[in-house]
């Protein structure tokens, strides 16, 4: 290790070929380009080894990066890939969409030495990618089939992760999803330049291949009731994420032309998947020759203004109310964003939109930064006097989401929920009020990153299978959450 590994101090951090902002402009391609086996093994080896990693001490899924580093600069790369893929069901994905900046990178030890951090990110899909070209990515095959079965309610990351980890188990697993392809947000609501829709579906295939089955079109409370669904397995888990849009009460929300974020990037997604998109085809869905104005700070507003720009948008304004330093989304994609010609207007909050009909513009107020609140973030408050316009032919609101209201649209009354929306389950066993019914991912946190969907998706499926050996063997079951 001495000889291969902290190479940190003689060799600086370099990234994989960025494509130019110019050409990527002009497609949905993903930007970065691959590493070279030798580029990849030398940007490995700068890895420090610490004795306290806080690069995986900060990784949701505790992914063993230091040791896959090191496989990765000796050119072990099928061993570095089977450590990899042990705590992480999509290691691909993460590597293309996790905010490495806020996690492992933003905590390497290298980085707060002023080194620049180890790309971990760019390794980790460097990894994964090779592992799929060289056939070394196979599906899961269990010791031996259990007779039992799951039910899976909703086919993102944290429905498919433990759906692949139950059917590691021995358990038959069926995953049930409204939409038309496996993925989620993944497929419907990330664009082709973060993640290409083939890599989503190389590993639902996989997956597939492993045993699980998919239901898909198929919608819980109108195709079955919840209570159809606990009727035809051992247990059941619920992993529907977070799709309720978050409105925003101004003057003028409801303009023609005043949308969605979600509506948005469906919409391109599903054209770039040559879908039919009427929405998008009569233009009302797509930027191009229009001044586009993005109200809100996170990564979901990253993807609008990037999508805009590539379709062809006159100008393309992000509209945040806090500063740079306090925006939730991640600092590399408001980089990328810069790059490619999107203007950011910091501080600056909508106070109505403006138009006969279809919205023409969006008369916004200057902000100041008041007091921490209760969450420690500093409280946006107007400053009188300062409004100003802007020109817009298509605004979109990317304001987060919150849960739908499942024990209506699942018929299931006696399915509890807490003060925000959200499941309530036992966070021990993340079990719902129902026995035998679980959650997991965003329905339960609330809207987050993917990797902690991974993440509670593989808690989940532990859990369940605790609950199932319990119940073989004839022993006490805990109640259900209350």
């Amino acid at each position: 290790m001495a000889q291969r590994m902290l190479r940190f101090v003689k060799t600086a951090q370099q990234m994989p070929e960025k494509r130019a902002a110019l050409a990527r402009r002009a497609d949905f391609e993903e930007i970065y380009q691959e590493y070279d086996p030798a580029a990849a093994a030398e940007q490995a080896a700068r890895c420090s080894q610490c004795g306290v990693p806080f690069c995986q001490v900060h990784c949701p899924v505790q992914n063993n990066i230091p040791d896959w580093l090191m496989l990765t600069a000796e050119g072990r790369l099928e061993e570095a890939y089977q450590i990899s893929q042990a705590t992480n069901n999509f290691p691909e994905i993460c590597g293309r969409i996790c905010p490495q900046d806020r996690l492992c990178e933003g905590n390497c030890v290298i980085e707060q030495a002023g080194h620049g951090t180890v790309t971990i990110g760019s390794v980790e899909k460097y990894i994964t990618d090779t592992a799929w070209e060289r056939g070394w990515v196979k599906p899961v095959k269990p010791l031996r089939e259990r007779g039992l079965s799951v039910g899976v309610i909703g086919a993102g990351p944290a429905g498919l992760a433990a759906a692949e980890q139950l059917r590691r188990k021995g358990y038959a697993v069926t995953v049930y999803d409204r939409y038309d392809r496996v993925g989620g947000l993944l497929v419907y609501g990330i664009p082709n330049f973060k993640l290409e829709k083939q890599v989503v579906q190389r590993r639902a295939e996989l997956i597939e291949q492993a045993g699980v089955e998919y239901r898909l079109n198929f919608e819980v409370g109108r195709d079955a009731g919840l209570e159809d669904i606990r009727a035809r397995h051992d247990a059941v888990l619920i992993a529907t994420g977070v799709y309720r849009a978050r409105e925003i009460m101004l003057p003028g929300a409801g303009l023609g032309q005043v949308v969605q974020a979600l509506d948005y990037l469906t919409a391109s997604n599903r054209k770039g998947l040559g879908d039919q998109v009427p929405a998008f085809e009569d233009g009302r869905l797509d930027a191009r020759d229009k001044h586009v104005v993005v109200v809100g700070g996170g990564d979901t507003a990253m993807d609008c203004v990037r999508t805009a720009v590539r379709q062809g948008a006159k100008s393309v304004k992000c509209l945040y109310r806090r500063d740079r330093q306090n925006m939730p989304g991640s600092q590399r994609e408001v980089g990328h964003a810069e790059e490619e010609g999107v203007e950011f207007l910091w501080v600056s909050a909508p106070e109505a939109f403006v138009g006969d009909g279809a919205v023409s513009a969006v008369r916004a107020q200057r902000v100041h930064l008041g007091m921490p609140d209760s969450s420690g973030r500093q409280t946006p408050q107007p400053v009188p006097g300062s409004s100003f316009t802007i020109e817009a032919d298509l605004v979109i609101k990317a304001l987060g989401f919150d849960p739908e209201d499942l024990p209506r649209l699942f018929g299931t009354p006696g399915l509890e929920v807490t003060g925000w929306g959200t499941l309530q389950v036992d966070f021990r066993r993340l079990m719902t009020s129902l026995d035998g019914v679980f959650a997991a991912g965003d329905i339960v946190r609330g809207a987050s990153l993917v990797v902690w969907g991974i993440r509670d998706g593989r808690d989940a499926a532990e859990q369940i299978d605790s609950y199932l050996e319990a119940k073989a063997a004839g022993e006490p079951v805990p109640a259900a959450a209350e």
